[in-house]
């Protein structure tokens, strides 16, 4: 089993270059300095892999989101608290901020990662859509699935467009293609999911719809806001309206949703790093570590000790 370490705080392209590659001038298509907001990168996995400094590496937490296709090979990956083992024609997505770690990629493996930031996203579409309003990119839902040859294929020739597009600019601003590319792969991913999960996503009745924004909201405001009133003044309805309305849609009330990302969270960072339970405790903002403690253990049965070394291997 490798050393865990406190996460490594991936903030742009540099940032990922210098944690995961060899040799960190070898992406190609970088015009220059990328410590900014505002950034993208579509590389084949197979060049990745190439340079990857080590066959396994720190937890990490990224600033952007990423895409994975993986067309060929087998990838080992922990993404939040669980670890997955994805195989070919299968398409995975690591949201913003979200604990990661690389376990293993096989020598063999074909795709694509595409990386990029909200504001990157944002120049083309304004405030239209929401990066997070995408399913595959919210962390209650599989942060992965199966696709088709066909399918495969596909998004395939969307990420070699990107990447061929990027490529080709003349300067910083010369990609406005890509970002609309983007938007297309995207928007085509979310088809196949809804597609994949038999989402049927017209006319969802308003209390499904209120019920779908505060979970929204819970996996966005969880660390900072705790009380099912919070949500509610952000929704504009009463806690009690929202905690019926919850609780009728799902079978779990409002608090209960709070809680689970307040688990999750502690979960991530119990397994992938090397922190105490009361510095896990303080970054979750909680004053007092024996309080965290009983909370974790009323809510999964062990306590925080437990857990970690349930899941040492």
């Amino acid at each position: 089993m490798k050393a865990r370490t406190k996460p490594v705080l991936i903030r742009h392209p540099d940032d990922f270059r210098q944690q995961y590659l060899s040799v960190s001038e070898h992406i190609p298509c970088n015009l220059g300095n990328t410590r900014t907001k505002n950034f993208f990168e579509a590389v084949p996995l197979e060049k990745l892999k190439v340079l990857h400094k080590d066959k396994s590496f720190v937890s990490t937490r990224r600033n952007f989101y990423t895409l994975i296709l993986l067309t060929r090979g087998r990838i080992q990956e922990t993404i939040g608290y669980q670890q997955y083992e994805f195989g070919a024609n299968t398409l995975y997505f690591i949201p913003e901020n979200q604990l990661h770690s690389i376990e293993q990629w096989s020598s063999d493996v074909k795709g694509y990662h595409c990386i990029f930031d909200a504001d990157y996203f944002l120049l083309c579409l304004r405030n239209q859509v929401k990066l997070n309003h995408y399913p595959f990119f919210q962390p209650d839902k599989e942060p992965f699935m199966k696709v088709s040859e066909t399918e495969a294929g596909a998004l395939l020739q969307l990420f070699h467009k990107m990447h061929f597009e990027y490529c080709n600019r003349k300067h910083h601003n010369d990609d406005l293609l890509v970002r609309m590319y983007l938007n297309i792969l995207l928007i085509e991913i979310e088809r196949i999911h809804r597609l994949k999960h038999s989402t049927d996503s017209n006319s969802i009745p308003r209390k499904q719809q209120l019920s779908i924004q505060f979970r929204k909201l819970v996996s966005q405001h969880f660390l900072q806001k705790r009380q099912v009133s919070d949500y509610a003044a952000l929704l504009y309805v009463t806690p009690h309206y929202l905690n019926d309305t919850v609780k009728e849609i799902t079978g779990r009330s409002a608090s209960g949703f709070i809680y689970e990302e307040m688990i999750r969270e502690a979960k991530s960072q119990l397994i992938q790093t090397t922190n105490t339970v009361t510095q896990i405790a303080a970054e979750l903002n909680y004053s007092d570590q024996s309080y965290f403690c009983r909370f974790f253990k009323k809510h999964t049965g062990q306590s925080p000790q437990e857990f970690r070394k349930k899941h040492l291997h």
